[in-house]
């Protein structure tokens, strides 16, 4: 069977979409938002239906989901520095404060996007989406243990990776 007929995409649809869907939503809040990139996975999944396997569609939908979430979520992150940056330009800091200022969040994005994929999505979900150790577990389907230690592997680094560009 291939996914490329139609009934089978459509078995592989009912089965999945309300799970990816609900992965989004935990991820990021807005249902709207996750039915789009729920969308646009499956749309993915259709435009490589003869490169993806059956009994890899799961894997797939989850990888490319969570792949467009946080490219969604980067976006997300640039058009809220922009709107913080005129909101600066307003306000009488210094301009080598503003400078800084940049490097900082700079260095920190930097920082952060060079976390492993695991520990970018604890950091994230905690410190953006403000979720609890527990309900984090819950969402990516680890120990709570797991998360304490992938949120601290993601802190260490970030320290490490924000003091060595200093």
């Amino acid at each position: 069977m291939s996914i490329c007929e139609s009934n089978t995409f459509k078995r592989v649809f009912d089965k999945y979409s309300e799970t990816i869907r609900n992965f989004i939503y935990y991820k990021c809040g807005d249902l709207e938002k996750a039915e789009d990139l729920t969308q646009e996975a499956f749309i993915k999944l259709w435009n490589n239906c003869a490169k993806v396997l059956l009994d890899k569609a799961k894997s797939f939908l989850f990888t490319v989901a969570n792949n467009l979430f946080l490219n969604d979520y980067a976006h997300e992150k640039v058009i809220l520095q922009h709107r913080k940056s005129i909101t600066i330009d307003q306000n009488t800091e210094t301009p080598q404060f503003i400078i800084e200022e940049e490097e900082f969040k700079q260095k920190l994005k930097n920082a952060i996007a060079n976390l492993t994929s695991a520990q970018r999505e604890v950091f994230l979900l905690n410190r953006i989406d403000k979720k609890t150790y527990k309900e984090i577990a819950v969402i990516v389907g680890i120990s709570e243990k797991a998360v304490e230690k992938r949120m601290h592997n993601a802190l260490m680094n970030l320290r490490k990776e924000i003091k060595n560009q200093i």
